[in-house]
């Protein structure tokens, strides 16, 4: 995949991305419905945390994982001739 298609395709991933987050309407978190228990709210530290560290800390070790557990011996490129 050459850098033109890659530029493309991560423009059409971003256009689209941001058209949904304009036309998807906000949520109604101002209206109590019944039976509506909600809990503490999460700090900052606590947001990041969960939404950021966490997701980073699972992708490293499962590319860890891959990588130690990969018995692959070709890892260099091929001559061309």
């Amino acid at each position: 995949m050459d850098k033109k298609n890659a530029l493309r395709a991560g423009a059409l991933a971003a256009g689209t991305t941001l058209m949904m987050l304009l036309m998807s309407s906000p949520a109604s978190a101002l209206i109590r419905d019944d039976g509506d228990d909600p809990g503490n709210g999460l700090s900052v530290g606590e947001t990041l945390g969960l939404y950021v560290l966490a997701p980073l800390a699972l992708f490293a070790v499962i590319a860890g994982l891959v990588m130690v557990l990969d018995r692959s011996k070709d890892r260099q490129p091929k001559a061309k001739a």
